[in-house]
């Protein structure tokens, strides 16, 4: 059988200086949200249990209806807390490179990856039971929910993450042209892997929600 990503991939495709508006149905997602540096042990965690469930996850699919499909790339939502700030989530979707100046240690992440379907949330489960063998810390912190973004923008950014600053931008004076606002928070997919790609490879889609 063939690999279900074909069902929605066209919400895993950018093209570096263009942006494209699309429309992102409910989806099935395993996420842990957290805070703090994203270099840090939580976020690793965190992301390694991803890895971990949905890996054992999609198996157990195989296994049970002999449907081979790959794993989704990680996703990731960005934003900050502080005390007296205006609206965060505005200065976030503003622009990425708005975290600059704000204590690594503040940020709040949500790690997350899509599980297409037939994967169900009762298949997670036994995946999460049956990968407790691996000692993920971050196991009990997976939660698995349907979540619906909506009307997004997007592009893809080729280079080093630290240097998205002038693709947000692009992003979002395309939203304002279209006669759109951004709403919601900065959502990043990683389509490359930092472990195996040089900085200057990485590609990534950022993915804003427009109203």
């Amino acid at each position: 059988m063939s690999d279900l990503r074909e069902d929605i991939a066209v919400l895993y495709k950018g093209r570096k200086g263009f942006v494209d508006f699309i429309d992102v149905p409910p989806l099935l997602f395993a996420m842990v949200r957290g805070k703090g540096d994203p270099d840090g042990p939580a976020f690793a965690e965190a992301v390694q249990a991803l890895f971990t469930v949905s890996y054992a996850a999609h198996f157990g699919l195989k296994k049970q209806v002999g449907l081979i499909t790959k794993v989704m790339p990680l996703e990731a939502l960005w934003w900050f807390d502080e005390a007296g700030h205006v609206d965060p989530d505005e200065a976030v979707t503003a622009g990425f490179g708005g975290l600059s100046g704000v204590d690594r240690e503040s940020w709040r992440w949500q790690a997350m990856m899509v599980q297409p379907e037939p994967i169900d949330k009762a298949l997670l489960e036994r995946a999460r039971e049956e990968s407790r063998a691996k000692e993920r810390p971050a196991l009990d912190l997976l939660q698995f929910e349907r979540w619906k973004e909506g009307r997004c923008a997007q592009t893809l950014h080729v280079g080093p993450y630290a240097d998205e600053g002038a693709t947000i931008a692009l992003l979002d004076a395309a939203v304002v042209e279209a006669g759109l606002k951004v709403r919601g928070r900065h959502h990043e997919i990683y389509l490359g892997d930092p472990r195996r790609s040089a900085p200057d490879k990485l590609r990534t889609l950022i993915r804003h929600p427009v109203v």
